[in-house]
């Protein structure tokens, strides 16, 4: 592919149903062929087009030549999906949700009038948030609505009162901006519902990230997760690597529901700024000890380390993750001291027994482990969601991977 940074290179492309192009396996197969030992195989996150990913694939892979030793049979993979941009802004783009959601055109302009006009209706809210559960096809709370297999909780924002909800996202953004924040006029002076529209917003920016969140799962294990079996069958030697940014960290997880028991071909899985829980990979959650994560127990189908990548400075996931994440009708504070609601790009993977928690200066100084879980703190290069491509992490990839690596 021109200005790829890498060779061989090959691109993968999955539906929103996690379909894939015709011949995928048989492309990948073929590097095995030729005598391609090991595949660096990336999920990007919040991208609007595929030149979007191009672009990143190309600045992450760029340290690989230099890291890797010049005999290493090394080929890379852009895996693409239909995602949007994960915005720190809680100020919704309306071109962005409707691509997010195809088909739904008029439900979108609907719900833009509605947040443009603000009307002071209850009746107005009652509305909108009918509008939400059409946009995101999740019924209502009396419909009973079923989640299928891979897919993540309905959130209850999604399903209960609407004006208690926008409530609850105002409270919530109010808490995020902290004391000194000043309301607008029409928050201030727009009558007994003036602010619940700032908490709309919200809402309506966070039914996007769900519907991108149940995506990625659906992807990962209804598309990426067989193409890897299909490789294992027809490809037994070849070393896959999973890696996946935000969204695309919850994607390439997702695969390992797709895998079957015995499939020994994925070597490493490097998660890096994971929009998902950080107890996803949980036997025993430890608020609810009767229940586990998403992932219970798949990091046993890696044949190597599951690693993931976190930030502090990670606002979206700091601040924005948990609103998305969390119940309506938690009482507990939003923000902060609920750790329920952590993403695992934020701290870690947390609530597995024997997860090794390690700087990257140690992880990259030898200290990474062959197998099992692993927690590496990226903060010291790693400055917000989207700041990635670093040497640093690169050299995470190979070495999780057992990759040759130049001498230091």
């Amino acid at each position: 592919m021109a200005g790829m940074s890498v060779e061989p290179y090959r691109e993968i492309t999955f539906d929103k149903d996690g379909d894939g192009a015709a011949g995928q396996r048989e492309a990948l197969s073929a590097l095995a062929a030729r005598g391609v030992t090991d595949l660096v195989m990336f999920a990007h996150g919040w991208n609007n087009t595929p030149s979007v990913a191009d672009r990143l694939f190309a600045a992450f892979f760029a340290p690989f030549p230099q890291l890797l030793r010049p005999d290493a049979q090394v080929g890379y993979v852009g895996a693409v999906w239909p995602s949007i941009m994960f915005s720190d802004e809680p100020i919704p783009d309306f071109e962005a949700v409707a691509a997010a959601h195809p088909g739904k055109g008029p439900v979108v302009e609907r719900l833009a009038v509605l947040l443009r006009e603000q009307p002071d209706d209850e009746a107005a809210f009652t509305e909108f948030g009918d509008l939400l559960r059409e946009l995101t096809d999740t019924g209502s709370a009396s419909a009973g609505f079923a989640v299928g297999p891979g897919a993540p909780e309905v959130p209850d924002f999604l399903l209960g009162d609407p004006v208690a909800v926008c409530a609850m996202f105002a409270d919530a953004l109010d808490e995020a901006a902290g004391p000194g924040a000043v309301p607008t006029p029409r928050e201030a002076f727009g009558g007994r519902f003036g602010r619940y529209w700032k908490g709309a917003r919200e809402a309506l920016r966070q039914a996007t990230y769900y519907t991108m969140k149940r995506r990625a799962g659906t992807v990962g294990e209804r598309g990426l997760g067989p193409l890897l079996s299909a490789l294992a069958r027809s490809s037994p030697g070849l070393r896959i690597h999973l890696v996946g940014h935000s969204m695309g960290a919850r994607l390439v997880a997702y695969a390992l529901r797709g895998l079957p028991v015995g499939a020994r071909n994925v070597k490493s899985v490097t998660l890096l700024q994971g929009a998902f829980s950080h107890y996803a990979f949980a036997a025993s959650l430890p608020h609810d000890p009767g229940r586990g994560g998403a992932l219970r127990d798949l990091q046993g189908r890696v044949d190597g380390p599951v690693i993931a990548c976190h930030s502090r400075h990670d606002t979206p996931l700091r601040v924005f993750y948990p609103l998305a994440s969390r119940l309506a009708r938690d009482a507990q504070s939003l923000l902060g001291s609920d750790k329920r609601w952590w993403a695992i790009g934020h701290d870690g993977i947390q609530a597995v027994r024997g997860t090794v928690a390690l700087p990257l200066s140690a992880a990259l100084d030898g200290g990474m482990p062959a197998s099992g879980c692993v927690s590496v703190d990226a903060a010291e290069v790693v400055g917000e969601h989207s700041d990635i491509c670093h040497p640093e992490l690169a050299r995470v990839v190979a070495l999780g991977g057992g990759l040759p690596l130049r001498p230091a």
